[in-house]
């Protein structure tokens, strides 16, 4: 496996005060099992699907509290030329870059907006083993109520060439690497109430979309957005008993036509 290209979504994890409460939630809702900790590591725990690394859960460091969110990485050559570029762009790196013994280099930024996310460099961990797949990750958006920053920002940071979603009804944006849409961008609407920050939202395939809200949502977890049906598949945003949001994407569901897209230049 070589590590992604630049600018792909490489690999997810999320921090938990009760990491075994979200062991038993993203086990049941995604099928996910999960590895030995890590106590070199922070007690740093990999997610499986179907035997293949997915994501990681870990808990807060000592004094450290703070709200659970995914934080979706995004892959670079070189962590430290990356951190240049996005405190060049108007960025900031909030941890790192930091090396994590052989498995690569990592970072935590915040872009021009406000969503954090992180930057990995490749070692012997070279991210998602499995993607697309029931449990795995399927697609990852920035929202945001600045979205011109943000389109200003990631194609000075990474490489990619921009669409636009040609669609008067949302304000929608979609970055390429090497010729495949890898992340979206979406503008924060009045329909967010305002305490949300931007973030980075983070989709996970499931085989049923109603199935897994059904069970989400027995577990702890609440309803944010949908189910709905789109071209794309049936998808619904929640977020987990202990505050993290994400979605859950049916890819095997689709309805309608696909939108047209236009180059952004």
């Amino acid at each position: 496996m070589a590590a992604p290209p630049e600018g792909t979504p490489c690999w997810a994890d999320a921090m938990f005060s009760d990491v075994e409460g979200a062991k038993r939630f993203y086990g049941e809702v995604l099928g996910w099992t999960f590895g030995e900790a890590s106590s070199e590591y922070g007690n740093y725990t990999q997610a499986y699907a179907d035997g293949k690394a997915v994501a990681a859960v870990v808990p807060p460091m000592p004094g450290q509290q703070s709200q659970s969110q995914w934080c979706l990485y995004l892959a670079s050559p070189d962590a430290a030329a990356t951190a240049a570029k996005i405190r060049d762009n108007g960025g900031e790196v909030l941890m790192g870059p930091m090396e994590v013994g052989e498995f690569g280099s990592m970072l935590i930024a915040r872009e021009p907006s406000g969503a954090v996310f992180g930057v990995w460099q490749a070692g012997t961990h070279e991210g998602f083993e499995a993607t697309g797949v029931p449990g795995a990750y399927a697609w990852a958006e920035f929202f945001t109520r600045e979205p011109e920053r943000t389109d200003a920002f990631l194609p000075a940071v990474f490489p990619y060439a921009v669409k636009r979603m040609q669609d008067d009804a949302m304000d929608y944006r979609m970055f390429d690497v090497g010729g495949d849409t890898v992340l979206g961008r979406m503008k924060m609407t009045d329909d967010f109430p305002p305490e949300v920050p931007p973030y980075v939202n983070v989709y996970f395939a499931v085989p049923d979309c109603d199935a897994a809200v059904a069970r989400a949502t027995e577990l702890g977890a609440t309803l944010r957005f949908g189910p709905q049906s789109s071209p794309f598949g049936r998808f619904a945003a929640l977020s987990d008993p202990q505050g993290a949001a994400f979605t859950v994407i049916d890819t095997s569901t689709t309805e309608g036509d696909m939108p047209k897209v236009a180059d952004v230049p």
